[in-house]
Parts: structure tokens; sequence; C-alpha cells
């Protein structure tokens, strides 16, 4: 497989942050595939706080963003997709919606696993699973209070940016402790639940520009970081519309 040791953006260079099979074996369902496969190998490729000069990496800043690159080739974890680790995001202070996050597919596939949980009483519930299968070209918006999974379904590598704000640090720990998202994407396709969840809703799937935000035109002839051009079209990101 290969390794993306760095990324070229602009005139700048970047160096991956890297997902390891071993960091993140709690959440693959396969577990014969876990037994013999090796820990160290990479799945996925994170690169943080991207910008094509010093110029952009300060507007970034100074509008309290972050944009990153995910670089996730195609592979399989036994009976599954190669995906993400999952995670939810923290509350915006002094409101009970955590932030939203926005994605671009810049090469490949990706289906985006949305789940909305309430943990009213103590106890977790989930409310809603979405996926959305999304191309080259389509933005995706992860609403507040809902965490993610991101599946490569393809036998092509999947090249996506992400705008979000630098605020917060993403959280892990719920899906890990259940082992993954309430459902898996098998290789075959299917979509099967994950019983550590209990009662989960039947997935609603959802077109990309089902997820976007009326308010928002986005261009499709031009790619998501040009945002950084209107700043007024991210400013959802760290306080909501």
């Amino acid at each position: 497989m290969t390794t993306w040791t760095e990324l070229k953006f602009g005139g700048r260079t970047f160096s991956p942050e890297v997902r390891k099979l071993g960091d993140m074996k709690e959440v693959v369902l396969d577990k014969r595939f876990l037994a013999c496969a090796d820990m160290d190998m990479a799945l996925y490729f994170m690169f943080r706080e991207v910008s094509k000069n010093e110029e952009d990496e300060k507007r970034i800043k100074e509008r309290e963003l972050r944009y990153d690159i995910t670089i996730i080739p195609p592979n399989t974890l036994g009976a599954e997709f190669v995906k993400t680790a999952g995670h939810y995001h923290p509350l915006i202070p002094g409101s009970q919606m955590t932030y939203p996050e926005m994605y671009e597919v810049l090469e490949g596939e990706a289906h985006y696993l949305l789940q909305c949980r309430d943990e009213d009483g103590g106890t977790e519930k989930i409310t809603d699973v979405v996926v959305v299968k999304a191309k080259k070209g389509d933005t995706v918006i992860i609403p507040p209070n809902y965490g993610h999974v991101t599946i490569n379904p393809s036998e092509a590598t999947l090249k996506m940016a992400n705008w979000v704000a630098r605020a917060f640090s993403s959280i892990y720990e719920p899906i890990r402790v259940k082992g993954g998202a309430a459902y898996f994407e098998l290789t075959n396709g299917e979509f099967i639940k994950n019983e550590k969840y209990g009662a989960v809703p039947d997935i609603r799937f959802l077109k990309p520009e089902a997820t976007g935000i009326k308010q928002i035109k986005l261009n499709k002839e031009v790619t998501m970081y040009e945002l950084l051009r209107e700043p007024e079209k991210l400013q959802f990101l760290i306080s909501h519309i």
C-alpha cells in the first residue's frame, strides 16, 4: 500500500499524522482479521492545519478555523471497508450544540456515516443515523450533535478536505467504547448494526446537497479551500446560523 509521507499544497509541504490499525483496533468489526493483522499497518494520513502560504495561514488562524486534508488509500479491515476511527465534537461554549464540520471530496468516493446521540438521563441513545454517499466535488456538512465516521468504499484513494473550528479537540472515546459506530459497512455493500448499541434507528440515506445550509451557496467550480476568501460562509463553524 502506498504511504503518504508528505503533502504538497500551494508552495508548502506538510507531514502527516498517521492512523495505524493498532490505534483503532477497538472499532474494527472483524476480530479474526485483527488476530493476524499487522497493528502497524497505516490506514490513513491526516495533514493538519494546511494552507497554501503564510498569508493564508495567518488568515485561517484569525478566523479561528483549521483546514485539514486526509488521505485514505483503498483497503479492507477484513469484512468491512477501511474507515476512520470516528469521533464526536464537544459543545460550543454556552450552547447545547456541538461544533459542526464541513467536508469536501477532492478525489475518490466517501461514505459519511453520521449518528446523533442523546445522553439525557445519563444513558446514551442513538436517535438518528445518516449515510451520505459523496464523490469528487461534493461537500458534506456534519451538523451539530452528530458523531461521524468516514468510509472509503472504492478501489481508489479517497482524498478529502475539511474546515472546522480550531478551538476544540475531537472526542473519540464514546465510539471506541461501543466498538465502532452504530453500523458497519461490509465489503459487499451491506450495512449491519453494531449490537453494542442496542436499538438504533434505520439508516437514512441522504445526498450531499441535503446536508447543506440554505443560507450558504457553494460554487462547485472551485475547491472549498477558496471559501477562505468568503469568510462569512465559514462563520457557522464557530457560531451557528
